[in-house]
């Protein structure tokens, strides 16, 4: 069984969360350049297995696109294009940072350490992936 990989998606960073081989437990892996992401994910499943991709959507609270939506679906079409084999999903990324910060209050983290924003970017992409995961799990 491959891994589950989750990407959140940004102009200039982006969080990247992965499964155990299990598909049990989803981890926090890495804040990656934008610029360098799609190289990373090719090297990445050289190592591992991956078995999808899950892309952290972006839209405004009311439902209505964000304005990097036009950016994350050029990114999926360049993503597809490169690793044709893994299938890449959806998931609806609303309120991720908002809970990535809150996640950091109640853990203790330092003030310092909440003001990073690749810490945030990971950890919203746990929650994308975690999400995602527990929806698999009600319909299965």
């Amino acid at each position: 069984m491959g891994r589950i990989l989750a990407i959140d998606y940004g102009v200039r960073r982006t969080g990247i969360a992965v499964t155990d081989s299990l598909q049990i437990i989803a981890n926090a892996l890495t804040t990656v350049d934008t610029k360098q992401l799609l190289d990373f994910l090719k090297e990445y499943t050289r190592r591992e297995e991956v078995e999808l991709f899950v892309v952290g959507l972006p839209k405004q609270t009311n439902g209505l696109d964000s304005d990097n939506l036009p950016r994350v679906r050029s990114f999926v079409g360049q993503l597809k294009k490169a690793l044709p084999d893994i299938p890449v999903e959806w998931w609806d990324e609303r309120y991720t940072s908002v809970m990535a910060h809150h996640a950091m209050l109640e853990s203790g983290i330092g003030k310092k350490a909440r003001q990073n924003k690749a810490l945030v970017d990971e950890i919203s992409a746990c929650i994308i992936l975690q999400g995602y995961m527990e929806s698999r799990r009600f319909v299965r």
